[in-house]
């Protein structure tokens, strides 16, 4: 299985690779104002990297329900579905840009305002919700 981590967003798109090892890595995210621009990047990925399965962060409000954003997200997975015809699982990205700016401590407000701009807190976003599917995955593979 390999696997690609997405954290959408309208501009940019958080990205992480990770496989059966279990560890996910953050990728360069996909950053363009033309959403075709953001998915040729995605289409690269899934070829270079030999993508079986697609993790997409979905967005759920803190008392478990699905908030506006919710419907953007399940636009873009729909797209991810027809466009590349891979399985796609949602998960919970609830609190996950907050655990990667907090990943980033001890940067400037300066530096962080670029982490912010280049993706880089996109992708570590997208490397947690990776990392939370293949933890689920390989504790149900172990249970089995």
């Amino acid at each position: 299985m390999h696997c690609l981590g997405i954290d959408y967003g309208e501009k940019r798109i958080g990205l992480s690779y990770g496989d059966e090892l279990g560890i996910a890595i953050p990728l360069p995210a996909a950053i363009s104002q033309k959403k075709a621009n953001r998915f040729n990047i995605i289409a690269t990925l899934i070829e270079k990297r030999s993508i079986t399965h697609l993790v997409v962060g979905y967005p759920y409000n803190m008392d478990d329900s699905i908030g506006f954003k919710a419907k953007e997200v399940d636009d873009f997975i729909y797209e991810l579905e027809t466009r590349f015809q891979l399985p796609v699982s949602r998960v919970d990205e609830r609190l996950t840009t907050y655990q990667a700016v907090n990943s980033i401590k001890g940067l400037s407000k300066k530096m962080l305002r670029e982490s912010r701009s280049t993706g880089d807190v996109d992708s570590r976003a997208a490397t947690i919700i990776l990392q939370d599917f293949l933890d689920q995955y390989l504790s149900l593979k172990d249970d089995n």
